[in-house]
């Protein structure tokens, strides 16, 4: 039975506004290996090779991953799963060799308390996709199928589905937050409820604002106690 408890770096009894230590080593984990793949082709095509494979068939990833985990994360194979399939999802969405930035903790620094502490979720993410226009953006119809078939996976069914929804959207311009990603793969077996819940609901509740700042700025004169939204 899927628990619904919340993971520990979502807890609503924890007031810390600073992310948890299991956050800040995430983005430290995503930003080393962004910096790999800013640096070689060759570590991004080694990366990509393990898109989508089970932990027994990633020979090519281990010379580079393996040594950014520690003893306890080499011990359980669940969590060095979700390490190698975030590895191969940012070599995904490096395109060319550049410059890795800023480490990631300081990436997050300037955005809303919430945001900066518990990152972006993958329904936030296609929700700014939609929002993006379908010029290039994603359909609403598309980004609820491609959510609700993600929420509905098991463990594994998530670790195959999810690097074409990662690609869908980049393509489509939009930046996954591949340590909160990290952070929800991690939190999948047990608390699949939960991320799933928080999934969705990003996606509704930031497509409601949007509709309504759209709505705002095509009628100016709107009396706002007409919406019903906060």
């Amino acid at each position: 039975m899927t628990r619904t408890a919340p993971p520990p770096d979502s807890a609503p009894g924890n007031a810390r506004r600073e992310p948890s230590a299991r956050m800040r080593a995430a983005r430290t984990f995503v930003h080393r290996i962004g910096q790999r793949c800013a640096e070689d082709r060759g570590t991004r095509a080694a990366l990509r090779s393990g898109l989508g494979k089970p932990m027994d068939r990633l020979e090519r990833m281990h010379r580079i991953v393996a040594p950014l985990l520690d003893d306890r994360i080499l011990s359980d194979v669940e969590e060095q799963r979700a390490y190698y399939a975030v590895a191969a999802m940012v070599a995904l969405t490096h395109d060319s060799d550049r410059p890795a930035g800023p480490p990631a903790p300081d990436h997050h620094a300037h955005l809303a308390p919430k945001t900066a502490r518990y990152g972006t979720s993958l329904g936030r993410a296609f929700a700014d996709a939609v929002a993006a226009g379908t010029s290039r953006g994603i359909r609403e119809s598309a980004a609820e199928t491609r959510l609700n078939l993600l929420t509905r996976q098991s463990a594994t069914g998530l670790h195959r589905h999810l690097p074409s929804a990662v690609r869908q959207l980049h393509t489509a311009g939009v930046a996954v937050d591949f340590a909160r990603l990290l952070s929800d793969i991690r939190s999948w077996r047990r608390y699949r409820g939960d991320v799933s819940r928080r999934w969705l609901q990003d996606f509704y509740s930031t497509r409601n604002r949007d509709e309504l700042q759209r709505a705002r700025a095509a009628d100016p004169d709107r009396d706002p106690g007409s919406d019903t939204a906060d």
